[in-house]
């Protein structure tokens, strides 16, 4: 396959999704414009901190108890580009709906050294359907 010049480079670069990879311990190792756009973190910031920056605090036993997982055994159920909806943690402190794919990834041996995941702020299209769900149990309720 021939890949156009820089066409990782322009992905990397993004503005539209976040792009953020991690050590086999969690910690950030890149962090993209899309992830600075969304969580509001410049890559300083962001960079060499756990993901714990983007994880709210009652989700965070769950989320590393799976990461944990896949570090060890180089499964994750979530790792054949199955779609994740979740909740993320902005720099301001607001809670945003996160819609994300994760890869592993993987040295020569192929043992698991790390993942990237590939997120997307779907607030707005949360809320606009908690809004209609919540309309629709009321017209039911009234009839």
């Amino acid at each position: 396959m021939n890949t156009p010049s820089g066409l990782g480079d322009a992905l990397l670069d993004s503005a539209s999704d976040a792009i953020v990879a991690t050590d086999r311990e969690g910690e950030i190792t890149f962090w993209n414009p899309g992830a600075e756009r969304i969580f509001g973190f410049t890559a300083g910031e962001a960079i060499g901190r756990s993901l714990d920056l983007i994880i709210p605090e009652n989700l965070r036993a769950r989320h590393w108890s799976g990461f944990r997982h896949a570090m060890e055994t180089g499964t994750s159920r979530y790792g054949h580009g199955d779609l994740l909806s979740v909740p993320g943690l902005t720099k301001d402190g607001r809670r945003i709906s996160v819609e994300f794919t994760i890869v592993l990834l993987r040295n020569e041996t192929p043992a698991v050294t790390g993942t990237v995941a590939v997120m997307r702020d779907v607030t707005k299209r949360f809320e606009e359907l908690r809004e209609l769900k919540r309309r629709l149990a009321q017209a039911g309720a009234s009839s």
